[in-house]
């Protein structure tokens, strides 16, 4: 099978993983065998294990999301191909992939694995982690994204470090194109789509840092 990442591409990515990769960050990747029911997941595994070969402090897992029904209970993994990431500690970093994180969306994933190379530690102002704090309940944010989408990786990213920085919030990339009948479910037409706690609430586009957490806190809050 011909490399997904060019020459230029994993040179880039050593000297970067050399830079700022702190320390060791596993990955946890929920596959199926049936290729007609997981069309991108080998796809997916390669995109990780190419990944994992310009830096020996990202280690891979592989799953099977069928079989492993233990394990895929104890993560609430809902749909494959899905990736999760873990810190040095082995402390789930709350956030998850659904669907290929390709395009656009492989800065997304560059960027959480430095993050939680550093233990979660992410940019986020006094104010948002003020109203962090002040949020008990459990959240969920699915961002439904597209490869090709520019805007998407900063809405992912942002919903990736409200889950590095809580304990109660799960945030979730889902690839609207490989997952076509939960975006029907929530009328995904345009993306970035964020979906709060299944439903309960939702708003579309990549909103500024203070924006996103007021919409999140709009609903959970009743704000």
């Amino acid at each position: 099978m011909a490399a997904l990442l060019s020459e230029e591409d994993r040179k880039y990515l050593v000297d970067l993983f050399q830079k700022e990769v702190k320390s060791e960050v596993k990955i946890l990747f929920f596959t199926r065998k049936n290729k007609e029911e997981c069309e991108y997941c080998e796809l997916t595994q390669q995109i990780l294990d190419e990944l994992a070969e310009t830096t020996d402090k990202i280690k891979i897992e592989v799953h099977d999301f069928d079989s492993e029904e233990d394990l895929v209970k104890k993560y609430n993994i809902g749909m494959a191909p899905a990736i999760l990431m873990f810190d040095s500690k082995n402390k789930d970093m709350r956030i998850r992939y659904y669907g290929i994180p390709s395009g656009y969306e492989f800065s997304s994933l560059i960027e959480d694995v430095v993050a939680t190379s550093k233990n979660g530690e992410v940019d986020l102002s006094e104010s948002t982690l003020k109203k962090l704090q002040e949020i008990k309940e459990p959240v969920k944010l699915q961002v439904f994204v597209t490869p090709t989408c520019p805007y998407c990786p900063k809405a992912v990213l942002m919903a990736h470090k409200l889950a590095m920085q809580s304990p109660n919030f799960i945030g979730e990339m889902v690839e609207a194109n490989e997952f076509p009948d939960l975006s029907m479910q929530y009328n995904v037409s345009s993306v970035p789509h964020i979906i709060i706690n299944d439903g309960e609430g939702e708003f579309v586009g990549a909103l500024p840092e203070d924006a996103f957490i007021d919409q999140v806190m709009s609903v959970v809050k009743g704000a």
